[in-house]
């Protein structure tokens, strides 16, 4: 008996691994060398390929394509139809397999409805991504970032608000009232 939950159309190949509570829906495909940890929800019409780590509690929403060389640390938000890639020049002619980039989604991350993620970087801790965005290059733990290339827009908390940091350098999040500590283009939650 399973510990998890997976629609009767979506399709688990023989070796992946999935953790316990995790929801999979619809239309949606595991391939075998995949890894989903505990707690997740995986949204219709998903294909998680294979060397895919996703951590617990990951949600990826409708329509996503997690392709190898992508992994997702605890408590990710993948949004609808976002995107990643693995190849940085890919050509229907050429195998160019040996050449995937890895991409490092790190915990707390939020990627945006219709965001491409460029491979070979790295979202830090907490960042989030705007809708639409496409991500060319590493984004800075709590960074906000938008647009096309996406270029940095503020800053955000852990629970997603935007920090407003007063000239000591110190912000509130207005939710958690936790407070942030920014210094030399770096954040970090103050303890």
């Amino acid at each position: 008996m399973n510990d998890f939950f997976a629609h009767e159309t979506a399709v688990l190949d023989e070796g992946c691994r999935i953790g316990k509570n995790t929801k999979i829906w619809h239309f949606t495909h595991v391939m075998s060398q995949a890894v989903i940890g505990e707690n997740c929800v995986i949204g219709q019409n998903v294909m998680i390929a294979n060397h895919v780590t996703l951590g617990n509690n990951v949600k990826v929403q409708n329509n996503v394509s997690v392709y190898e060389g992508v992994t997702c640390e605890d408590d990710v938000f993948l949004g609808p139809s976002m995107v990643f890639t693995n190849v940085i020049n890919p050509r229907a002619f050429i195998d160019r397999k040996k050449e995937f980039r890895p991409t490092l989604v790190r915990q707390g991350a939020t990627i945006g409805a219709n965001a491409t993620i460029v491979c070979g970087h790295t979202i830090g801790r907490y960042a989030m991504i705007g809708a639409g965005a496409v991500v060319t290059r590493d984004v800075p733990d709590y960074a906000l970032v938008t647009g096309l290339p996406a270029c940095q827009t503020g800053w955000v908390s852990e629970c997603g608000c935007r920090l407003q940091f007063g000239s000591n350098g110190l912000a509130v999040c207005p939710e958690s009232g936790q407070r942030y500590q920014l210094s030399n283009h770096q954040v970090k939650k103050i303890e």
